[in-house]
């Protein structure tokens, strides 16, 4: 049973985008190669900025939720570990 992440990525422009996973870097790799998401594909990542392990999906998805509320200065706050979202 793997566990879950939330992760999210710094993209050209300085925008952030978050997603979930099982697996980070796989994740990651596939964002690079234009594969991941329609934004990643336009908006290129530049780097993993965190990634919040949660024992499944759904813990997953509603971090993922709460996360996706937040301003971008929230969620920079999140990487840093002064902010936190459950």
């Amino acid at each position: 049973m793997s566990n879950w992440y939330v992760y999210l990525l710094e993209c050209r422009g300085g925008s952030l985008y978050t997603g979930i996973t099982t697996d980070v870097e796989r994740r990651y790799a596939q964002h690079v190669a234009g594969k991941g998401a329609r934004y990643t594909r336009s908006y290129p990542p530049l780097r993993i900025l965190a990634r919040f392990e949660h024992p499944d999906r759904a813990t997953a998805s509603r971090a993922e939720h709460a996360i996706k509320q937040l301003s971008p200065a929230q969620k920079r706050a999140l990487c840093t570990g002064s902010h936190t979202a459950d």
